[in-house]
Order: structure tokens, then C-alpha cells, then sequence
């Protein structure tokens, strides 16, 4: 239970109280600061506070807004301020100072009329950041005589109140189908389910299962199969849409929630490959084996993930951040058609999804790979070859956050951090591009050796032994260089890709899938440290790291795996590895994500 201090008279038939009461505050009054404070001290030290002028007229959905968001410490409008209980001392502090300024009718903060505002400006003065919400046509305001509160409730009657919550739960900048094809009706579902008390975390595990139910209906390998696994794949992504619509619409945000959000997407797609796989072995007039080009998409779209993470992270807060490129981008984004358009060559997960679902009704999974595969490529190229033009035209010194969040991307483990540290005063010495140069040279080594020895023989072994060597050189001296963020992405593309190659090398049934579950496993643990690094809360702890190898020391085990064992135990090994791996990781995510300390995560940039 939250509590709402209203300061001041009462004003006859103002609907504030019940406002109030419906955002699940106990409204409790006083008749000045210190009332307000006596008031205030009442209130158990782990209860939100709001203070609200008596006065204020405006839309419930502003003091919804204002009053409710769980993301921020203190957050205020006219006439009404709220904190969270970190911020209950600032406060307590402003109170108290406003309380004893009220009978020396000075002071900074009775400068300010209403109480609430005089203590939004006392909380700004101790340190305490106030959020204030984007209202646009919402109204709050605090009237200074009757007449200027009949034109205040006029304004408040002129808009329709439930238009523009449902417009602003809708996410900003989201791609052409997501826009146009699902979010005018996903919307409509977001209401019916916050008006049945729904969350959205049950909303999210819907979309969870729905997915999964798709990828069932995909793995008998029946037309009639692969028609309903389409349908159902989009339904999932219709409540993929709702789920976030409705933590948007009614402020419920939750860090179990970000946790959710963050990696059920990633699940719910790989799934359904695996799912297509299935049912490609196990359709009518023999099977298709596709599981290369299901484990080939995810790396393919992990990849790009990890492009995007990576890059973001490098430029986040990068001083003199411009580039003739960017320049460039910008007046394009000032045209339409184009900026639908570059979103669409993207293959967000809208187009993606529905890509997938249609091509996985109509044709063949071997044809759906395929198309996926050359759409992603192509988008791949695209999205790449531009942040690379914008990175060597850009004059930009890169902070120590942005080098620190590359380092915890790359996932180095033992060996390679043994090497940084014994390489460390040469490579100091060597050109801007030596860590992207080192990386790629290793990781070329390592797919190309892989894929063109035999199974069974050493070479790969030596070949993820210079692995090790130059994935520590690349990261010996900090990622500070225009093109260092490509670092992360090449170490991913190398370690899945030769998973992929030595499964496909071993030919036996089995092996493929068992490189599947591997790499999902290890892909789990590298979005899981994207997202803790965007809640600001660093990469998972050293231990997890050193545990399950870090990608040089997880691809050397199966480098030696290779060699020393048979097809057939090779297949064994790679999934009792892929559950040792999943364990680990899960165990730690959830126990991260569960805790007080874990951020709420909720994207709302670049479409997926």
C-alpha cells in the first residue's frame, strides 16, 4: 500500500480523493507542510509517499503517470510529487525545511506556491533527480481561483483521456509490421487484460507458451501442423506486443518482468527452430535434415544481436558523438517512406516473425531456412556496413563505461585473460585496429581449420590454442579503438560457428542438435549479460564466467572433445556439456533477476 498526503483545503466535488484511491493510494490529508510532515512520519519507512495539492485538477492518467511509475525514485507534476523509499530521507529533509520557513514567510522554496511543487524543488536541491512524464495533451495543473479551475476541468472534459493512454502504450519506434499490422488491435488486448487484473507477466509467459505450442504443432512434420504452428507464431508475437503495451499502459513494470522481456523473445524463436527441425526429419517421403541451417540461423541471429548490443554499448556516451554518415542518416529519417523502409531491411521481429510463420504454413522448412537465412545476411551486411561508416568517420573519445561494457561483452575467460595480462606491454604498441585484426585472425583460424580438416584430428586443437592466444592479445589494452566494439561479435560468430562446423563434421545423428542446445545455452548467457550490463549493473559475476569456460576455453573443450572421442561420444559430450552449461547460467540469471538489486530492463530503442 502506497499513502497520498493531500495538503491544504478541501475543494467541494474535486474527484481527486477517488483518484487516488483507484491508484491504490490510502489518502490521508493535512492542512500544511507541517501537517504534511507529522503526516508523513506516520508512513512505515518501506511505503512510496505522494504529496498532492488540494487544488489539483487534471487527468487520473497523469497522476497514473506521475504518481505510480515504479522505475524512478521521485517523479512529480504540478501539484503532486511522489518518492520511493530510497528517497524518503530528501523528502523528509525539504519538508522539514519548508515546515519551519512557513512562519518566516522566506525563503527559496515558498517562492513556489504549491506544496507539493516547493517540495519537487527541495528534492532537486539535495541531489534527488525528479522524473517529469511527457503528459502532451493530459492536463495537471493547480488553479489560482475559480475561474482558472472551470477552464482547468473544461480542458480535462476536451480529451479523451482512455485515446491517449492506449496511444502511449504503444512503443515509440517499432518496425512497419509491428506498427501498422499489429499494434492497432494488440493495444485493445493490453486493456482487456489490465481490465481483468491480468499482469504482464502472465501475459509474457502466454506469448512463452503459445511459441512453444507453435513449435509443437511444427514437429510432426504435417502440413496441417505447419499451418497452425504459423498461426500460433504470430498469436505469440500479438501477445509479445501485449505484454509490454500493458506494462506501459498500466505502469507495471517489475524487474521479474525486464528478466522475462529480455530473454523469452530469444527463447520462443529458437524454439520454433528447433521445432521446424523436428518436423523436417519427421515429414512425409523420407525427412529433411535441416538442423545445420536451424543452429546456422541462430548464430546467424545472435550475431547480429550482439552487432547491435555492441555498438550501442560502445557509443551510449560517447563524447562528440557525430559522424557524416549519422549526419547523413538523419535527414533521411526526415523523409518518410525511408525510414519505414530501412527499418523493414532490417528484419526486425515483426517482419521476421511473420516471415517465418508465413513461409512455415506454405512451403517447406528447408525453404524457410533458407529464405531466413539470406534475409538476416542481407541485413546483417546492411545494419554492419553502415556502423562501420560511422565509426571511422566519427571523432569520438570513448568513455571508460563504454570500454568497460565491451570487455564484459567479449566473455574472456582463464586462458585468454592470461594471455592479455602476459601480452599486455606489447600489444600497447601495436596500431588502432590490432584488436579487431587479432580477434578476426584467430577466429577465421579456428572456422576455416575446423572446417576443412578431418574429425577426429588435432588440428582444430591447435587452432583454438592460437585461438586462446589472440583473443587475450585483443583484449590486453582497453576497447577504447573506433572499430574495437566488432571485438564481442567476432568472438561469437567464431565460437558458434565452429560448434556448428564440428557437429556437422562428426556426421552422425544427433550430434547437430546436441550443438543446438549448446549454443543456446551459451547464447542464453551472453544476452543475460547484455541486459545486466544495460540495467547498469555490470556483467555477471567472475565466478560464472570462469565456470563455464569463457568462449575461448568452452571451444577448446570441444576442440579436445573432438579429437579424443568417437562420433558418437562426441554427441553425448556436447549435451551433457550444453546441461552442465544451462545449468550454471539459469541457476545464476534467476537468482540475479529475482533479487531486490536486479534493474527493470525495459527496451524500448531498435526493434529487435
Amino acid at each position: 500500500m502506497s499513502t497520498a498526503i493531500v495538503t491544504g483545503s478541501a475543494v467541494p466535488g474535486s474527484p481527486l480523493e477517488g483518484d487516488l484511491k483507484a491508484l491504490g493510494f490510502e489518502v490521508r490529508h493535512a492542512a500544511d507542510a507541517a501537517g504534511t510532515a507529522h503526516e508523513a512520519s506516520q508512513v512505515p519507512a518501506g511505503q512510496r509517499i505522494a504529496v498532492v495539492d488540494s487544488g489539483f485538477v487534471g487527468h487520473a492518467h497523469a497522476l497514473r503517470l506521475a504518481l505510480t511509475d515504479p522505475r524512478f525514485a521521485a517523479s512529480a507534476v504540478r501539484g503532486a510529487v511522489t518518492v520511493k523509499p530510497e528517497a524518503r530521507p530528501a523528502l523528509d529533509a525539504a519538508l522539514a525545511e519548508d515546515a519551519g520557513g512557513e512562519g518566516r514567510g522566506s525563503g527559496a522554496l515558498l517562492a513556489v506556491g504549491s506544496l507539493a511543487d516547493r517540495l519537487a524543488e527541495g528534492l532537486l536541491a539535495r541531489g534527488t533527480e525528479v522524473h517529469r512524464p511527457e503528459l502532451g495533451r493530459l492536463v495537471a495543473e493547480v488553479p489560482a481561483d475559480p475561474q482558472a479551475r472551470n477552464e482547468a476541468r473544461q480542458a480535462v472534459a476536451a480529451v479523451d483521456e482512455e485515446e491517449i493512454r492506449l496511444r502511449s502504450a504503444v512503443k515509440a519506434r517499432d518496425g512497419f509490421f509491428t506498427t501498422y499490422c499489429i499494434s492497432p488491435y494488440s493495444r485493445y488486448v493490453a486493456r482487456w487484460c489490465a481490465r481483468r487484473g491480468l499482469t504482464p507477466n502472465q501475459v509474457t509467459t502466454a506469448s512463452l507458451l503459445t511459441a512453444l505450442l507453435a513449435a509443437g504443432c511444427a514437429a510432426p512434420g504435417t502440413r496441417p501442423g505447419f499451418v497452425a504452428a504459423g498461426v500460433l507464431l504470430l498469436l505469440s508475437f500479438v501477445l509479445d506486443c501485449a505484454d509490454g503495451q500493458l506494462a506501459r499502459y498500466s505502469l507495471q513494470y517489475s524487474t521479474l518482468g525486464a528478466w522475462l522481456d529480455a530473454t523469452f523473445d530469444r527463447a520462443k524463436e529458437y524454439a520454433f527452430y528447433a521445432g521446424l527441425a523436428l518436423g523436417a526429419a519427421a515429414a512425409d517421403g523420407g525427412g529433411d535434415d535441416v538442423w545445420a541451417l536451424a543452429l546456422g540461423a541462430m548464430v546467424l541471429q545472435s550475431c547480429r544481436h550482439v552487432v547491435d548490443f555492441a555498438f550501442n554499448e560502445a557509443n551510449h556516451d560517447a563524447t562528440a558523438n557525430t559522424s557524416p554518415t549519422a549526419a547523413l542518416s538523419d535527414r533521411l529519417d526526415g523523409l518518410g517512406w525511408t525510414v519505414w523502409l530501412r527499418r523493414m531491411i532490417v528484419l526486425p521481429i515483426g517482419e521476421r516473425w511473420a516471415l517465418i510463420a508465413v513461409l512455415t504454413a506454405l512451403t517447406t522448412p528447408r525453404i524457410t531456412f533458407l529464405v531466413l537465412l539470406v534475409g538476416c545476411a542481407l541485413a546483417a551486411l546492411y545494419t554492419t556496413a553502415g556502423r562501420v561508416l560511422r565509426s571511422v568517420t566519427r571523432r569520438a573519445e570513448r568513455s571508460e563505461r563504454a570500454k568497460r561494457a565491451l570487455a564484459e561483452l567479449c566473455d574472456t575467460g582463464l586462458l585468454a585473460d592470461s594471455f592479455a595480462a602476459a601480452g599486455r606491454e606489447a600489444v600497447r604498441r601495436l596500431p588502432a585496429l590490432a584488436p579487431v585484426l587479432l580477434a578476426l585472425a584467430g577466429g577465421v583460424l579456428l572456422v576455416t581449420v575446423s572446417a576443412f580438416t578431418g574429425f577426429g584430428t588435432t588440428w582444430p586443437i591447435v587452432a583454438a590454442c592460437v585461438y586462446c592466444l589472440t583473443s587475450g592479445l585483443a583484449v590486453a589494452r582497453p576497447l577504447g579503438g573506433s572499430l574495437d566494439w566488432l571485438v564481442p561479435p567476432v568472438f561469437r560468430a567464431a565460437e558458434y560457428s565452429a560448434v556448428l562446423i564440428l557437429a556437422a563434421r562428426a556426421e552422425v545423428n544427433g550430434a547437430l542438435p546436441a550443438a543446438f542446445g549448446l549454443v543456446s545455452a551459451v547464447a542464453y548467457h551472453h544476452y543475460d549479460t547484455v541486459y545486466r550490463i544495460r540495467g547498469g549493473t555490470g556483467a555477471p559475476p567472475q565466478w560464472l564466467v570462469r565456470t563455464v569456460g569463457g568462449h575461448e576455453g568452452r571451444i577448446l573443450l570441444v576442440t579436445v572433445l573432438a579429437a579424443l572421442l568417437a562420433p558418437s561420444g562426441f554427441t553425448v559430450a556436447l549435451t551433457v556439456l550444453a546441461v552442465a552449461v544451462a545449468a550454471v547460467v539459469l541457476a545464476e540469471s534467476i537468482r540475479f533477476w529475482v533479487s531486490s538489486q536486479a534493474p527493470a530492463v525495459h527496451d524500448e530503442g531498435e526493434p529487435a
